[in-house]
């Protein structure tokens, strides 16, 4: 992009120390979360995860781990609900509550194979996590992540999908969390 750029009144150095300037400044504001041209950034301020255009946005002192797993809901986000689906394949056509939860975790490296809800309700250490909280029960699971929900009920749509809402769902849940998260 920067390489078209031409500097007919400069020589040699003063055009090369130009571009390079412009070139830092670009990936210091795409590092920030603009990002040139782009409307999403890429880690927002503070200790919670944001939510623009319906994908969750991690905050910049997250840890990495807790990144990725945004990441990797992102990226499944808005799949049709199926059932059973993530279970026989990380990378299916749709997902259902638990094997989405699966999905996300695994993709932060903190889960090696799907679990149902009710292995969901297992997982980890018990209690609320200081990143992520799973929640299972024998018929559902979902969980909260840097202040989000990522769930396939009480979001919109029938799939996997981010809401602001912690409100809870009907049901006895256990509350998990990865350990150290």
């Amino acid at each position: 992009m920067l390489s078209n750029i031409r500097f007919p009144r400069l020589a040699g150095l003063a055009a090369l120390a130009l571009a390079t300037a412009l070139a830092m400044i670009g990936a210091a504001s795409a590092q920030a979360g603009g990002g040139i041209g782009t409307n999403s950034p890429t880690t927002v301020k503070g200790s919670k995860a944001k939510l623009v255009h319906g994908k969750a946005v991690a905050p910049a002192g997250a840890p990495e781990e807790v990144q990725e797993v945004i990441a990797a809901a992102n990226k499944i986000r808005n799949k049709p609900y199926k059932w059973g689906g993530g279970h026989g394949n990380w990378n299916d056509k749709g997902y259902d509550c638990s094997g989405a939860v699966s999905y996300a975790l695994h993709g932060g490296h903190l889960l090696k194979a799907p679990l149902d809800s009710s292995g969901l309700s297992h997982y980890g250490d018990r209690g609320k996590g200081s990143w992520i909280t799973v929640y299972g029960n024998p018929s559902h699971a979902y969980m909260i992540v840097a202040g989000l929900r990522f769930d396939t009920a009480a979001t919109r749509g029938d799939g996997p999908s981010w809401s602001r809402s912690l409100k809870g769902t009907s049901g006895d849940f256990k509350e998990r969390h990865p350990k150290g998260f």
